[in-house]
């Protein structure tokens, strides 16, 4: 499975609807990363193919949209994106964290491994 385009639309049905939700609540079964990126940006270019790479690496276990910032203005303006590209991770349970600038592919492991594939710590009974 490759990265998948999302529209506001799409990020209202599938991760949290902000206009009928007041507090955030994901949608989804499977941990996210949502790209907020442009065309025209140098560093959204350079880790795409990361995406794609990670994309299958972790298929079945993580989903990673990419949102056209220039597309869709709502959606980036309701996370304030300022700066791209800017990542929102979202883990199954819990909030997501946005995170601005491009990784390298060992970060966004260790973000996919520590935050969002990792199980919950038990508490002691």
């Amino acid at each position: 499975m490759s990265t998948i385009k999302m529209t506001t639309a799409d990020f209202k049905e599938k991760v949290f609807n902000y206009d009928t939700e007041k507090e955030w609540n994901y949608t989804g079964s499977l941990p996210a990363i949502i790209d907020f990126y442009a065309d025209w940006c140098g560093p959204c270019k350079q880790v795409a193919p990361v995406l794609e790479e990670l994309s299958k690496e972790y298929e079945g276990k993580l989903l990673i949209y990419k949102v056209d910032t220039e597309a869709e203005m709502e959606l980036s303006s309701v996370f304030g994106i300022q700066s791209i590209p800017t990542f929102l991770f979202i883990p199954v349970e819990g909030n997501p964290m946005l995170q601005p600038g491009a990784f390298p592919k060992n970060i966004f492991k260790q973000v996919i491994e520590e935050r969002l594939l990792a199980k919950p710590k038990e508490e002691n009974a």
